[in-house]
């Protein structure tokens, strides 16, 4: 028994000198300043990119002669490979080292997009944009993790709300991206505005970011059966959300596939997770109630971000005929006071005596506040009209996602940071395709059920000529599309209120993060 354990203390020994690497871990100099913000641009960019070509799909498949069937699976892989590729960037992060594999990601990204606009046939464009959705996708939880591993604990809020810029500010600065290089420059840009930024978070990350040696030992333990199962798992579980309500969810044999197998493969996936020593998921992290309440309430949140962006888009785009041009200041309105809200969110939180699960009661009743006052719209409604909803959302969006995100983290040891990592930005990539294919399908099913009620009673009124009111058919749109979007606000007003409901009992008070004396 001595001969065994007598290596112990020789094996131990070599660990001894890094504990003093901690130290110097705990301060922020410039140069560490600069490589944190360039990991923060890749991330801005990539998710404002994925917007920038959801909303300017219409020009972008005029351009290239892609049909509507075409497009929508331009979309779909897209976000497909992007969601994936937040499941398993934490472990390559951790092998190939933090800074390595940025600056490999961004350049990637980068290249792929200056090469998808000149893709000669519809195959190509799709695994171009594939593969810059995989590239894309690596870069959030990157972020989160170089903000858990670099900042002192007394500003480690900050950097967290530099993390939640990229639910509220990058997905309501898509619109006005796309306006500009649409209507102004051209569809190319839609994909090349990116390169500027892209070779700027290259150099800043390559001379911020401290070089950490190749982990390639990994390797031996290397989840290959977890990749496996896995990768295609998600793949098809968000390629059969995104195209469920144009084929018509399971009515379509191939959504009955996707879906099905994509859970079967899910539920194989955690199976293997459970045992393996060196999992991409640490399913046991879930005891942690917390980190559950944050990534279930996560879900939630990012639907009712999801929808105060997209219903009134659609309403103005529908009953005004709003271009993206015109919708533009709306989404700044909300967008550009993020960049003061978020650290004024992060200072409150940062005291002790504030209760992070109080603060995020607030921001959701502001939330549902804002969907209430907007369940109130009629067809006469403008731009000037959802003024006062977006003024209540500025502040209502930061309070919202940034105690989340001290829930998710602030509990858990710094080995299992990467972890948590991957179950955070995996289920925000998730959510929010599920948030979207939600609301499609409550959309629709409202649209019809409310045309029918009109055209039912229109029916009935024999003293109605139609053909003295050859507007009729623009009109009967316009009050159907204005009560679909007043049902959806109420909708989300409801989720919200469920949200407050759960913060009585399942998290527990955490206190902001402080450096060990």
């Amino acid at each position: 028994m001595n001969a065994l354990s007598a290596p112990v203390p020789a094996a131990a020994a070599p660990a001894a000198p890094a504990a003093p690497a901690s130290p110097p871990q705990a301060v922020l100099s410039p140069r560490l300043a600069v490589g944190l913000c360039g990991v923060l641009l890749a991330v801005l960019i990539s998710g404002i990119n994925e917007n920038v070509t959801k909303v300017a799909l219409a020009d972008i498949r005029g351009a290239m002669g892609f049909s509507v069937d075409a497009g929508s699976w331009i979309v779909a892989v897209y976000t497909a490979m992007s969601v994936s590729a937040m499941a398993f960037a934490p472990w390559c992060a951790v092998t190939f080292s933090l800074r390595r594999f940025a600056m490999c990601m961004i350049g990637a990204f980068m290249l792929l997009g200056v090469l998808c606009p000149l893709a000669p046939d519809l195959p190509s464009f799709l695994i171009l944009r594939a593969l810059q959705g995989l590239a894309g996708g690596a870069l959030p939880p990157l972020l989160m993790s170089v903000a858990l591993r670099f900042l002192p604990p007394g500003i480690k809020l900050y950097g967290l709300a530099g993390y939640a810029l990229t639910a509220t500010f990058g997905p309501s600065l898509g619109t006005p991206m796309a306006a500009l290089w649409v209507e102004y420059v051209g569809w190319h840009w839609a994909f090349w505005q990116i390169v500027p930024w892209c070779v700027a978070a290259i150099a800043m990350v390559g001379w911020g970011l401290p070089q950490d040696p190749l982990r390639l030992e990994r390797f031996a333990q290397f989840n290959g059966l977890g990749l496996a199962l896995g990768l295609p798992a998600l793949v098809m579980l968000v390629l059969g959300l995104v195209q469920g309500p144009r084929l018509d969810w399971f009515a379509s044999p191939l959504i009955c596939t996707l879906l099905g197998g994509g859970s079967g493969l899910l539920v194989l996936f955690f199976y293997n997770e459970w045992s393996h020593p060196l999992p991409f998921f640490k399913l046991q992290l879930l005891a942690n109630r917390n980190l559950s309440y944050a990534l279930i309430t996560l879900g939630g949140v990012l639907f009712v971000l999801l929808a105060v962006i997209l219903i009134p888009s659609s309403f103005l785009a529908q009953v005004q005929g709003y271009r993206p041009l015109q919708t533009a200041p709306l989404m700044l309105w909300v967008a550009i006071p993020q960049l003061l809200a978020l650290p004024l969110v992060a200072t409150l939180l940062n005291q002790r005596r504030v209760d992070c699960r109080w603060v995020q009661a607030t921001g959701l009743a502001l939330l549902a506040l804002a969907c209430w006052l907007g369940s109130h719209l009629g067809t006469d409604w403008n731009r000037d009209n959802f003024v006062l909803l977006q003024l209540v959302q500025i502040l209502a969006q930061p309070m919202a996602v940034l105690p989340l995100l001290l829930l998710a983290t602030g509990s858990l040891a710094p080995a299992d940071g990467p972890f948590a990592s991957a179950w955070f930005n995996t289920v925000k990539g998730f959510a929010a395709v599920l948030a979207g294919g939600v609301l499609e399908a409550v959309t629709t099913a409202r649209n019809h059920l409310h045309s029918t009620v009109l055209v039912d009673r229109l029916g009935n009124a024999p003293w109605l000529d139609a053909a003295a009111s050859p507007s009729l058919g623009a009109r009967l749109h316009a009050q159907v599309v204005a009560l679909t979007a007043a049902d959806l606000y109420l909708l989300v007003a409801v989720v919200a209120v469920a949200l407050i409901a759960l913060i009585p009992w399942l998290p527990t008070r955490i206190f902001p993060p402080r450096a060990v004396a």
